[in-house]
């Protein structure tokens, strides 16, 4: 056979196998790589989501926590996954957009090595303190800060909660030094035993400590939220300061469009399901719960840009 009919048999053969594996997809568990520890808010919107995601396709989907390096180790994991929708990343704006800005010695690269999935929300922070700092406000944190000369600690255990607190000590005009913990727990407890004085802490991790009485709420980061409604913004006392981080699902680059597609429906199905939606709620979580593939890339471009360039301003170096 000529090999100029043999070229258009080979390419319809290997489309009918695709769309053949397409259709069969999943056949088996799928992995969600989570790169932050137990107990994180990254690691519970996980957990709830691959539960509802394992009833809609029939497969169980397992979390795989790879945390460490403010999540960069799990990234770079999943980033080298075979490509066939088995492995798929619960990623965060911190380590899509604000760790490349912050580390140049980056191995993977969103658009590069990932295929967007689905934007899944927004993850809340809130500003704490230890219990034994005698301050009960923002303002009275800063006029501590500058009274101490240095001698406090914030903790982290993100790049958002990294950059969070260097862009507030920098608008307050005071100093402190950062203490990088492996997870935000750690970090918790890091905070609550006196070994860090304050901490930008998601909602997730934190809500439960600030109930508890386990550390002090002095504001949110971002919005005023309904899960603490007596604690204020922090823009109250810094104007115009404003920072959360989103989760969304990613695959390793080259993964199957059919593949990405029916994820997506998936995940667009679990996350408009109101059982899922009061779980994630009940954790601060604002669900986005819509959207294409597309529409996720555009975000996680101009999120790229948009911390580079800000990062760059404020002279923000990894430590």
């Amino acid at each position: 056979m000529k090999m100029s009919l043999l070229r258009p048999l080979c390419a319809a053969a290997a489309l009918f196998f695709a769309c053949a594996a397409a259709a069969a997809y999943p056949d088996k568990p799928i992995s969600l790589v989570v790169p932050f520890a137990p107990g994180s808010a990254t690691d519970s919107v996980g957990r709830i989501v691959a539960d509802g995601l394992s009833k809609r396709l029939g497969q169980v989907v397992i979390v795989e926590s790879k945390p460490g390096a403010t999540g960069r180790i799990g990234t770079d994991y999943a980033a080298r996954a075979a490509p066939d929708g088995y492995t798929l990343l619960m990623a965060t704006s911190g380590i899509l957009a604000v760790n490349p800005a912050l580390h140049k010695d980056i191995s993977y690269d969103a658009s590069r090595d990932f295929a967007p999935v689905l934007l899944v929300g927004e993850v809340p922070f809130a500003l704490v303190v230890n219990n034994e700092l005698p301050v009960d406000s923002v303002q009275q944190l800063i006029d501590h800060a500058n009274t101490v000369n240095k001698e406090l600690f914030f903790a982290y255990a993100s790049p958002t909660a990294q950059v969070a607190s260097e862009i507030f000590i920098r608008d307050a005009n005071f100093d402190a030094i950062g203490v990088s913990y492996k997870s935000s727990p750690n970090a918790a407890l890091g905070l609550i035993s006196n070994e860090t004085q304050f901490y930008f802490i998601d909602f997730g991790t934190g809500l439960g400590h600030i109930r508890n009485n386990k550390v002090r709420a002095l504001a949110v980061a971002g919005e005023p939220s309904r899960l603490l409604p007596d604690v204020p913004p922090l823009s109250a006392t810094v104007p115009g300061f404003s920072i959360t981080s989103w989760n969304g699902i990613l695959v390793p680059a080259g993964t199957p469009p059919d593949v990405v597609m029916k994820l997506n429906e998936a995940l667009r199905a679990v996350l408009n399901d109101p059982a899922v939606r009061e779980k994630l709620g009940a954790i601060g979580f604002e669900v986005a719960g819509d959207g294409s593939p597309d529409d996720f890339a555009k975000l996680i471009n101009s999120d790229v840009q948009r911390w580079r360039d800000w990062i760059a301003a404020l002279n923000i170096r990894a430590p």
